[in-house]
């Protein structure tokens, strides 16, 4: 851009904004309400309170209109369901007696309810709460929430624009209720839910929203035409009400397609859009529709999905160019900060240097204020900014630790050879049963026990200096005899060692590879109260030593039952991390490949007969496109195998996926070539053990029959009859009894409870097969 000498800063706004406070105090309230320590009055203050200090803060650093709606006590999509009306039958009661109880019914279950299926919130590592739709579904305005959030916002003297979902990506992330066809769809209800919204806009508008935000993502991804015409009629006719405030109808994570001509032309006064590298094509796409004139465009040009430093000087071009596209453009971040940390300040244990490589909310909210002064006064006005951000570039491009010439040279000598293992699957699986000669209907566990107060202290305790090394160890092995003792009293037939020693599932294996980088502070919501320190994969990637073999050989040593070993694979490492963006992600997954390879030949060499690689995010990061599907799945896949390929045919490989929809990646689930997979079931009633076997799925399969994400504990008949439902797609001779996922999240009591039923309920389903 070329200087201007004095104008005004162009605005800059935000989506939304992390939830949890500083020091996550959110969930520390949230948690303390249902453990009955808090009340609700003190729940609601402390929400209060964070909203307040949000907005103060986005508005001190010079965000011109901060967003409300967007905060939860647990998700938004769900938050949209309260909204809305869409409140399940079994949760109505609930409701009823108490909202704020029958809202975490919804969302956690109850013991007489189970709760709403929960599955990835788009191609992210965020989990919203699934709606629930049928044909006789009524819709009911309730915009308390909407309402209440604004006015707390405005009383602080604030512009503020309350952020919805959406009707049409509403109903589009909705699924058939129980005992619905499963034909059913949602998005048939649309001319049902536009007079809820309409009522919702006239509420916000009577409350003084000039402006209301309708996040449309859904449309980013593959739509057909009766999808798009869905879209065209919701927005003329939402657009087209005489009391309302100015819409904007807000798109992020991918490009719109086909979807950014229907909305240019519907009558609302605004677009966002994404213009990260992501969504390049929306620049393009954007001008060949004519451009916005006359309207508001917020344009995403820092990632609010990753937490390096913005090129400046390149996000000014693109503003640059937008200018003429638009009657006014706004800088933005490309979707909601939620998905990235709160502050870089907090963290005391990286270089300073490296430190200057990142942003995290509060530095990319002062990305794009610097952004939206050069836009408006030109770049004379962010001269020293753009120096800092230039150096801090260079900074990071010439660093050895982002290239490692060993690491590039194992990569580059990779064969097909080495993805590929060394027998085809049924001479495997005769020398697997010969070898560990398991009952029919296996039990296992994916991989952890409950993380207890005990264990998170010890780990502080070490931490602090209050503990030594030999005192956290002893620690740790007594917490695993104890899980190995309890497993062998309870029946399970394969063991794990229950992961005591580990803080997460990504972050224990990135604090021991070479090239990640670790957090203290750097919290990031997964669901609910389920906060995670998503390490930042900065370089080039190499194992320097085993990470996982003494514990798992020590539990070996406990028992003559089968203990697996157990890792994360390539893809979720990738995908639960904050990913170096100066690489192709193929690139970086080969390189964590191989890392893992020798981590999986360790634990074989040490006697370790059943190994678990575990691949949760493979669905997850998954292109929203369909197009970009195969040179994904080509190279996830390959990945995955280049982990597992080095073993005995003997050694049996496992792998492990959770919380998405695995329908249209079964082929990709087949080509990792595992030996045997479990799969989150629970919720959505073994909906993927029916798409197994639609596809022909020839390997064994344990989809899970305990949902661990609620604090209910299933019966033995309730495990019975999924396990019966699991059978009519399943051959028995190839099917698994396990829970959906792991339980560190769990509380003993009912961990103990649930397996003991879930044992029970094998040894019952077996007796019925040895019988018919």
């Amino acid at each position: 851009m070329t200087a201007k000498s004095a104008a005004a800063a162009a605005p800059a706004t935000v989506y939304g904004y992390p939830r949890q406070g500083q020091s996550r105090e959110l969930k520390k309230a949230i948690e303390g309400y249902w453990k009955g320590r808090v009340d609700s009055g003190a729940l609601r203050a402390t929400a209060t309170e964070l909203r307040a200090a949000n907005w103060r803060q986005l508005a001190e650093a010079g965000i011109h209109e901060v967003p409300t709606g967007d905060f939860s006590y647990y998700d938004h999509v769900l938050d949209t369901s309260v909204m809305v009306g869409a409140i399940p039958e079994r949760h109505r009661a609930a409701v009823e007696a108490d909202a704020l109880d029958g809202y975490f019914a919804m969302a956690r279950g109850t013991q007489d309810a189970a709760p709403l299926e929960m599955t990835k919130w788009f191609d992210t590592n965020y989990h919203y709460l699934v709606p629930e739709l049928g044909p006789d579904t009524v819709f009911t305005a309730d915009s308390t929430k909407q309402v209440t959030e604004l006015k707390e916002a405005v009383a602080l003297g604030l512009s503020a624009r309350p952020v919805l979902v959406g009707p049409v990506t509403y109903l589009l992330l909705a699924k058939p209720a129980p005992g619905v066809a499963a034909d059913f769809d949602p998005l048939t209800l649309l001319d049902r839910l536009l007079p809820v919204y309409a009522q919702v806009l006239t509420d916000l508008r009577t409350a003084g929203a000039e402006w209301v935000q309708l996040d449309e993502p859904a449309l980013v991804q593959d739509r057909t035409p009766a999808e798009l015409n869905a879209a065209a009629r919701a927005y003329r006719d939402l657009g087209g009400l005489t009391e309302r405030p100015k819409l904007l109808v807000a798109s992020y994570f991918d490009r719109l397609g086909d979807a950014l001509s229907v909305l240019a032309k519907a009558p609302v006064e605004g677009l966002a859009l994404d213009f990260t590298e992501a969504a390049a094509a929306n620049l393009d796409a954007l001008a060949a529709v004519g451009g916005l004139p006359g309207r508001r465009l917020v344009a995403g040009v820092v990632n609010g999905r990753n937490i390096w430093v913005n090129d400046l000087e390149k996000s000014l071009a693109t503003l640059g160019t937008l200018l003429g596209l638009a009657g006014r453009v706004d800088v933005a971040a490309s979707c909601s900060l939620l998905h990235v940390p709160l502050d870089t300040t907090a963290e005391r244990d990286i270089e300073p240097q490296i430190l200057r490589w990142l942003a995290f909310a509060r530095q990319k909210t002062a990305e794009m204020v610097t952004l939206a002064k050069g836009l408006g006064g030109g770049t004379d006005t962010i001269a020293a900014e753009l120096a800092a951000n230039r150096a801090d570039l260079a900074s990071r491009a010439g660093s050895a630790l982002t290239h490692d010439p060993a690491v590039r040279a194992r990569t580059a000598a990779v064969t097909a050879t080495d993805a590929r293992r060394s027998q085809p699957y049924p001479e495997r699986a005769a020398s697997q049963r010969a070898h560990l000669r398991l009952p029919l209907l296996p039990t296992t566990t994916i991989g952890s026990f409950p993380q207890t107060t005990e264990l998170r202290t010890a780990r502080a305790d070490l931490r602090a200096g209050r503990i030594d090394s030999a005192g956290y160890e002893e620690r740790i092995r007594a917490e695993i005899g104890e899980v190995i003792s309890f497993q062998e009293k309870t029946g399970l037939d394969v063991l794990v060692h229950g992961e005591a020693e580990r803080n997460d599932m990504v972050q224990y294996f990135a604090e021991q590879l070479t090239g990640y980088l670790a957090t203290q502070h750097g919290w990031v919501q997964s669901y609910g109260t389920r906060y995670v320190r998503p390490p930042i994969l900065a370089g080039d990637i190499s194992r320097p030593e085993a990470m996982t073999v003494r514990w798992t050989t020590y539990a070996q040593s406990l028992t003559t039952k089968p203990v697996k070993g157990m890792l994360t694979g390539p893809v979720t490492m990738l995908a639960w991390s904050f990913v170096r963006d100066d690489q192709p992600l193929a690139s970086t997954a080969r390189q964590i490949a191989l890392a893992l390879r020798d981590e999986v030949n360790d634990l074989e060499t040490a006697g370790t007969s059943v190994i678990q690689v575990d691949e949760p995010a493979l669905r997850e990061t998954l292109p929203l496109r369909a197009c970009d599907h195969p040179e994904y799945l080509a190279w996830a896949t390959e990945a995955f195998r280049l982990t597992t390929a080095g073993v005995r045919p003997d050694t049996q490989i496992h792998t492990h996926m959770c919380y998405a929809e695995f329908g249209d990646i079964v082929q990709a689930i087949d080509d990792l070539d595992a030996d045997v997979i479990s799969l989150e079931a629970a919720r959505s009633h073994m909906q993927v053990a029916r798409e197994l076997a639609g596809h022909g799925y020839p390997r064994e399969a344990g989809p899970g029959v305990y949902d661990i994400h609620s604090p209910r504990v299933p019966s033995t008949e309730e495990a019975a009859a999924l396990l019966r439902t699991g059978l009519k797609a399943i051959p028995a001779e190839r099917l698994w009894v396990n829970p959906d996922c792991g339980l560190k999240t769990r509380a003993w009591p009912e961990t103990r409870a649930s397996l003991e039923n879930l044992v029970t309920a094998a040894r019952t389903v077996r007796t019925e097969l040895s019988a018919s």
